[in-house]
C-alpha cells in the first residue's frame, strides 16, 4: 500500500507520465520540433518533461477522432512532423489501424513495458503506473534505469524503486515487480534483468 499524502500539503496527484522525456532521450532523438502522443486514459496529464520543441498530448482511443489530441496527431503526421506514439502493444496496434494508411506509415511507435513484461525489444520504455517512466531499452539490448532520477534495489519482496527527484509525496521503496538488478558491461550503469 502506498501512502500518497503530500508532505507539503496540496493534492496527491500521481503523474503517470513523469520521466518520459529523459527515457525518450536514451532511445529516440527529435531534431527540432515533434509530437509525442501517449495512449492512455483521458484523466492523465500530458507529459511536461519532453525535449525543447517537442510537444506532448494524451490520446484516449475510445474517445474517437473528435478528440483534440487526435486532430493534433493527424495534423502533425499530415505535415510530415516527427510523431512518436507511446503505449501498450494493443493500443499502438489499434492506433495504427485507425489511421489512414498514408499517415500510419509516418508514425513511429515505442511500446511501454512493466518490470514483469520485459522482452528483448528491439525497443521499449520501462513504465510503472505509479512512478512513471523508469528507463528504456538501449541499443546494447539491456533495460537501463534512468539512474539520475531512479534508484532501485532488490528486496525479498521484489524490486523496490525510489524516485530521487520526487519531493512531495516522497516515493521511496515502491515495489514494481520481481526482476533482478545488474550492471551493463558496456555502459557501466544499472539495468533491470528480466
Amino acid at each position: 500500500m502506498v501512502d500518497l499524502v503530500p508532505l507539503e500539503g496540496g493534492t496527491a496527484l500521481v503523474e503517470t507520465l513523469r520521466g518520459l522525456g529523459p527515457a525518450l532521450d536514451a532511445r529516440f532523438s527529435f531534431r527540432g520540433t515533434g509530437l509525442v502522443v501517449v495512449l492512455d486514459k483521458p484523466d492523465v496529464l500530458p507529459p511536461h518533461d519532453l525535449p525543447r520543441g517537442v510537444t506532448g498530448c494524451v490520446l484516449d482511443l475510445s474517445a474517437g477522432p473528435a478528440e483534440s489530441a487526435w486532430r493534433a496527431l493527424t495534423v502533425a503526421l499530415g505535415r510530415a512532423m516527427p510523431v512518436l506514439a507511446v503505449g501498450a502493444d494493443k493500443e499502438l496496434a489499434a492506433l495504427v489501424a485507425e489511421l489512414p494508411e498514408d499517415l500510419a506509415i509516418r508514425l513511429d511507435a515505442i511500446p511501454k513495458r512493466t518490470v514483469d513484461e520485459l522482452d528483448s525489444g528491439p525497443h521499449g520504455l520501462l513504465h510503472d503506473s505509479l512512478l512513471g517512466y523508469l528507463g528504456a531499452l538501449r541499443q546494447c539490448g539491456r533495460w537501463h534505469l534512468d539512474w539520475r532520477r531512479v534508484y532501485a534495489r532488490e528486496t525479498d519482496a521484489g524490486l523496490a524503486v525510489t524516485l530521487l527527484t520526487q519531493r512531495s509525496p516522497c516515493l521511496v521503496d515502491i515495489l514494481v515487480g520481481s526482476a533482478a538488478l545488474g550492471r551493463c558491461p558496456r555502459h557501466g550503469t544499472p539495468v533491470v534483468l528480466p
